[in-house]
């Protein structure tokens, strides 16, 4: 694994970490898992063959990681029962989105 995918991965554990802990540090250990919960959009990879591609975009590429989809999350953010969550998708439709950037400037 290249250093940019390891870090890829690390900043997808670290960044929602870091917003739980900035904005509802009571609440941290809650506020972090469903941010995580953020990543159950990967599970588009599986369908995609190889279900891993280190030089691939996920952006566009997966269901889950297009504008539609984009356009869902946003909404999910507005309701206060699918704020944590959105919030988390998000964050996990930008960081992917940063990858590609480091992709395509490596």
């Amino acid at each position: 694994m290249s250093l940019r995918a390891a870090l890829h991965l690390c900043l997808h554990a670290a960044v929602p970490a870091a917003l739980a802990w900035l904005f509802w540090r009571p609440r941290f250990a809650h506020a972090w898992v469903l941010l995580m919960l953020g990543w159950l959009i990967d599970l588009d990879h599986l369908l995609a063959d190889p279900i891993y591609a280190p030089d691939r975009c996920s952006i566009g590429f997966h269901p889950l990681h297009t504008a539609p989809a984009i356009v869902l999350y946003g909404v999910a953010v507005i309701p206060r029962r699918t704020r944590l969550l959105g919030i988390g998708l998000l964050v996990h439709i930008a960081l992917d989105a940063i990858d590609c950037l480091w992709m395509r400037h490596a």
